[in-house]
């Protein structure tokens, strides 16, 4: 998947600037996609020549003015093709586990250490998920969310991110608990 096909799926339901589809980056889209905000503006200039989004500028008080971009018929149309293509095969590249792997020639304790604190924010993400879901459903249910509520997909994104960052906290227990029964053998 390629950044261009990110921002035009975060710009399919509103119009956003810059500055609002990186904050939203750190937190919805996040969970499914990574990127500066330095990254952003340069692919939403080449998405403006490319005629996939227009661009307007809105004036703000005791503010420089901000440039809000919305998706032309091109990029949703840009947006319709990506979705019939099949997706390529997941590409798992975690320096930390590189780490791991390395265990029995590297130092266990700052291995340790590594995962304690990669598990603080694996906590810190599902926290802020858990806000945004909270947020999402508004008192309904999940299962009249699911039925009836729009972004579905979105929310669905949701899940997958808050499962994604679970089973990294299972996983990095696991890994605290291993190397703690190790070192006290």
């Amino acid at each position: 998947m390629a950044l261009q096909d990110a921002i035009l799926t975060a710009l399919a339901h509103d119009e956003s600037s810059g500055y609002d589809l990186a904050k939203a980056f750190d937190v919805s889209v996040a969970n499914y996609w990574t990127a500066s905000p330095q990254q952003l503006y340069r692919e939403l200039d080449k998405m403006e020549d490319a005629g996939l989004v227009t661009a307007r500028t809105v004036a703000q008080s005791k503010r420089p003015d901000k440039r809000v971009f919305r998706l032309t018929a091109a990029g949703r149309k840009a947006l319709r093709a990506h979705t019939l293509r099949s997706p390529k095969p997941l590409a798992v590249r975690d320096e930390m586990l590189v780490q791991v792997a390395a265990l029995e020639s590297g130092d266990p304790e700052a291995i340790r250490e590594h995962v304690v604190e990669r598990m603080e924010a694996f906590e810190a993400k599902l926290a802020i998920y858990h806000l945004v879901q909270e947020r999402t459903l508004a008192g309904r249910s999940e299962e009249e969310f699911l039925a009836s509520g729009e972004p579905v997909g979105q929310y669905l994104t949701l899940l997958r991110g808050i499962s994604f960052e679970e089973e990294n906290l299972r996983w990095g227990r696991r890994v605290i608990a291993v190397l703690d029964a190790r070192s006290d053998a």
